[in-house]
Order: C-alpha cells, then structure tokens, then sequence
C-alpha cells in the first residue's frame, strides 16, 4: 500500500526545485496534492506533471508573505479539496550578500528573507492548523545546513537567521500540537542545485566546489535526495518521531 496513501497535502513552492521533487514524490505514494507557487504557471505545469502519470493535483497561487491570502487559500483549499493532512513548508529564498553592504541593499535582503522564508512559514502554518489538528496531521518544515551554522563561503545573515528560525519554530510547534496528535519535523537540506542557486553555480563554479570539497558524499544533491526524508516524515514509518531535524547534506556538518 502507498506510505501517505488517503492524505491531502500542500506544498508551498512547488513549482520547482525541491517542493516540485517532494509534491511528485508524494503523489507516486497516493497522496492527493495541493501545490502551491506565487508562480500560478510553474505550479500549473507541476500539478498537470502529476495528473498525466495518473495522480491527483490541483495548484493556487500564493505569496506566503500575505497572509490573508494564506487563509482565503486555505479556506478555498477546505472548499475544494477537502482536508489537508500533510503540510510541507518549503517556500524560499536565498541570496548571499554580507551585512557590508549598501544600506539599502542590506536591508531588503533581510526584509525579504525574513518575510518569506520565516514569517511565511507562520502565515500557512497558522492558515492550515485547524485542519492539520483535526486530522492528527504532519508538517515538514525546509531548514538547512544553516539551520545550525553560518557558512564561510558568502551568505547573508539574513538567511542563516531564517533558517535557525525555522527550526526553533519547528522545535516550539512539536511541543505544542503533540497533545493533538500533530507531528512537527524539518529537513536540512545541504547543497542541492536547484533553479534556486542555478545562476550562481553558473557564474561561480568555484563556490560549488568548496561546498561539494567540503562534503563527504562528494557531490551536490539533487532534489530528489529531499524526497524520501520528506516521504518518511510525513508517513507512519515516522509515528513517534517529532521536533526533529533530518539532514540532507551528503555529511557536510560531519566535518
């Protein structure tokens, strides 16, 4: 029997990169997605990607930084789709700019960040909850490598402050629904090439190297390394395992 078979879940940015891999994976298990993009035409083609291999999909647009829409879409989703079980929080961004910067630049980095990769993760989180209690569901949250550290190579702190906050809102949301039934966990991905970082890996292959020379596995990851931590976390072979963190990083915090 599929492992997430009878589940509805939503995923945020799955247009591309690793919420498409993670909404594809789920759906090869029996779970009926709900992908959601502010890119409406990427998480159209997704949604219509799980279709044509005879699963079940339907996409929205959204921009997990107003969270009045998160609600109307959850509201719709409710309407339409039914109740979700599974929420995969993956929506976000990165950019590599230091605090050393101009001003402005500075500080729309971290405006932007912020509201998209943490404060986001609070608005579908909290737009979703009261389905997500009602069916002792399960949420993924993505982290990262810096989850836990800030890298050497260029980053900005805007991205490593998102990212430790992910994971605390992880930590803090497992111990307040476990009394529901709600399993709270995150993944930590390393460096894994997606649309994301592509105009970066094709300008500075040199960066790619330090992160690949500094990785055991020695090789970047691929979307679809993300996809079974993802399926485990949301499945039963998970039943008695939240506030955690799964890493994905081909051993990079080893070293």
């Amino acid at each position: 029997m599929p492992l997430l078979q009878d589940h509805i879940a939503v995923v945020t940015g799955a247009g591309s990169g690793i919420g498409r891999a993670i909404a594809l994976g789920y759906a090869r298990e029996g779970a009926r997605l709900v992908l959601l993009d502010a890119n409406e035409q990427s998480a159209a083609e997704a949604a219509r990607e799980i279709r044509d291999a005879g699963g079940k999909a339907e996409s929205f647009v959204l921009d997990v930084t107003r969270r009045e829409d998160c609600v109307t879409v959850a509201k719709e989703i409710a309407s339409k789709v039914g109740q979700v079980s599974i929420l995969v929080n993956n929506a976000g961004i990165a950019r590599r700019n230091g605090m050393l910067g101009a001003a402005e630049a500075v500080i729309k980095d971290w405006e932007d960040i912020i509201a998209i990769n943490l404060t986001g993760v609070f608005n579908v989180t909290h737009a979703f909850l009261a389905p997500l209690r009602a069916a002792k569901g399960r949420i993924v949250n993505i982290g990262s490598i810096q989850s836990f550290m800030h890298l050497r190579t260029p980053s900005s702190p805007a991205y490593t402050a998102s990212k430790h906050g992910v994971l605390g809102f992880t930590r803090a949301l497992a111990a307040e629904l476990g009394k529901d039934g709600v399993r709270v966990n995150a993944i930590g991905p390393g460096f894994i090439e997606t649309p994301l970082n592509e105009k970066v890996r094709a300008s500075n292959p040199e960066l790619a190297k330090v992160f690949i020379d500094h990785t055991p596995l020695g090789r970047a990851g691929k979307p679809e390394d993300i996809v079974g931590p993802a399926i485990f976390l949301a499945s039963d072979l998970s039943a008695y395992v939240t506030g955690s963190i799964v890493m994905a990083d081909g051993g990079y915090r080893t070293v």
